[in-house]
């Protein structure tokens, strides 16, 4: 099954409606990770929740590609200030993996190959607003822009969409992230520049 996400809404708005304080738009898709690029192949690739009672639940890549897959339009945006508008992906609404596992948390931690981290309120991967891509404008994800699968958080600042996605783990407390622990925001809302602790 094949569809379209709200985040797609058919009509352009001006750039200026679309564009973030702070932001400058470009057409390129610039790479920047805090550490070398992992090559994680499909074959051992796998994504795992850990819910906060310890119930582990797991995907193979195959089991991951027969989940009902959407195809999604979105602007994102980056802390270091560009914009890329109306960025096409496919692959797997988090809320997909999470439907059946049964949890009182409040907030995630997604964690990826390589050690990345990131922290995120549950309720801002529900809903389709987050997903596991493994597409990019029509092409397999290239392991320099986080694949085979990243995280896709595209209202909140691109570093909340962890390249290299291994899993997320649930938990009843909000536990800082890579960038997090070293000063970024914790939310990371571009609308609201939410760049630094301070913000």
């Amino acid at each position: 099954m094949s569809s379209f996400s709200p985040g797609f809404h058919g009509r352009p708005h001006s750039v200026r409606d679309r564009l973030p304080p702070g932001q400058y738009p470009t057409e390129s898709f610039p790479v920047l990770s805090a550490g070398p690029t992992p090559r994680v192949p499909t074959q051992t690739w796998s994504f795992t929740v850990l819910t906060e009672s310890g119930e582990t639940h797991r995907w193979t890549w195959d089991e991951m590609m027969a989940l009902p897959q959407q195809e999604t339009v979105h602007d994102i945006h980056c802390v270091t200030r560009w914009s890329k508008f109306g960025t096409r992906w496919r692959g797997v609404s988090l809320g997909a993996f999470l439907e059946n596992v049964k949890t009182d948390a409040s907030h995630v931690v997604a964690y990826s190959h390589g050690g990345y981290t990131t922290n995120l309120p549950l309720d801002d991967v529900l809903d389709d607003k987050a997903w596991v891509v493994h597409t990019y404008d029509g092409f397999p994800l290239s392991p320099e822009h986080g694949g085979p699968a990243r995280l896709l958080v595209p209202h909140l600042y691109f570093w909340k969409s962890a390249k290299w996605i291994q899993g997320v783990r649930l938990s009843n407390e909000d536990n800082p992230g890579f960038w997090e622990s070293v000063g970024y925001h914790n939310y990371g809302d571009p609308w609201r520049e939410q760049r630094n602790w301070g913000d």
